[in-house]
């Protein structure tokens, strides 16, 4: 991927375009099922369709009110998960005088929040360079793509980090997008648990009935990701999980039914003792704020996956830093001096 297109929800009073709300639309190419030829023609109807409504909204920016005033009036939008993501953002922002404050939390009061620093699947040589500038950069839990390049290679590059770093006490995380084979996928799960892996996402293809075996039978720990995407309402969401029982679930408001599905993903997952962490769906830094604010709503320990700001030549100026691990706010004042006009 060279590039990544973004739709932006701007909305206001009636009669004041001083104060507005900002949301992004954001579906991912190969995994938004809402993200067709007809996509733009869609967010415009139903962007007209919400301004006939004319809605009542509450005035405090709860999530829930919002979420629920909106979908009932305008259900269509439970189909479109990225559009839902940018109207519940759009509204929790206006509620908040339009200042990019989603949520009034720790996070905008200077708490960072700990991430994974993302290695991007390229050569060898490519991604050991990489491994090494987030080691220095401070970052103790690295994320890496498998799948993709030959198995021993994988392997190689596991062990040296194994080797290197062996003084310093490194979380890895591997993400398989899908990519082992049934016949291959326990094999390789215990070739790679001989790397201490923290855990794997989605090692095999959503909808495999093996995906429940894997959970239960592998020396790594499963994370569940694609596998979550279309899975609406909460009956169908808690079957999945009491079906699969991963030992964690990945959640991107973009797909995974926006800021009030995750919230409902997360509450079935501590009821079930699920772990979860969230992850951008490499939103501008716009998506990323709201989910940022998002996730300090809740008090999860674990690195998330928010390191995705400085991967565009051409993202949206934003008080969010990456420093030494971790994503912080420089304050709920910093976005007064960005224009969106």
């Amino acid at each position: 991927m060279r590039e990544r297109d973004s739709w932006f929800i701007r909305i206001q009073e009636e009669g004041n375009d001083e104060i507005f709300g900002l949301g992004e639309a954001a579906p991912l190419p190969g995994l938004s099922r809402e993200l067709d030829e007809g996509f733009e023609s869609n967010l415009s109807r139903l962007v007209e369709q919400f301004n006939i409504e004319k809605l009542d909204l509450p005035d405090k920016g709860s999530l829930s009110l919002i979420s629920k005033t909106i979908t009932e009036r305008i259900p269509e939008l439970l189909q479109f998960s990225s559009v839902l993501f940018a109207f519940e953002m759009a509204l929790l922002d206006l509620s908040s005088g339009g200042k990019r404050i989603i949520f009034k939390n720790r996070f905008i009061e200077g708490r960072p929040i700990p991430i994974n620093g993302l290695i991007w699947m390229s050569g060898m040589d490519q991604m050991l360079q990489q491994i090494e500038i987030k080691v220095q950069e401070g970052f103790d839990c690295l994320k890496l793509k498998v799948g993709g390049l030959d198995f021993e290679k994988e392997c190689d590059i596991l062990q040296y980090i194994r080797r290197k770093y062996f003084k310093m006490n490194l979380t890895l995380r591997l993400d398989a997008n899908g990519a082992f084979k049934e016949e291959e996928v326990m094999y390789k799960l215990h070739e790679l648990s001989k790397f201490n892996i923290h855990s794997i996402e989605q090692p095999i293809k959503p909808g495999l009935d093996l995906m429940s075996d894997l959970c239960k039978n592998s020396p790594i720990p499963i994370a569940l990701d694609e596998a979550l995407i279309g899975i609406g309402g909460e009956e169908e969401r808690a079957a999945l999980l009491y079906k699969i029982k991963p030992q964690f679930i990945i959640l991107k408001p973009t797909l995974h039914g926006g800021l009030t599905g995750c919230q409902q993903w997360i509450a079935l997952a501590d009821k079930l003792n699920v772990g979860w962490w969230m992850t951008s769906a490499l939103e501008s830094n716009i998506g990323l704020n709201a989910i940022a604010q998002f996730t300090a709503e809740y008090n999860n320990g674990l690195p998330q996956g928010l390191g995705t700001g400085k991967i565009y030549d051409d993202n949206i100026d934003s008080p969010l830093l990456v420093k030494k691990g971790n994503l912080s706010h420089t304050g709920p004042d910093s976005w007064d001096s960005i224009s969106f006009n």
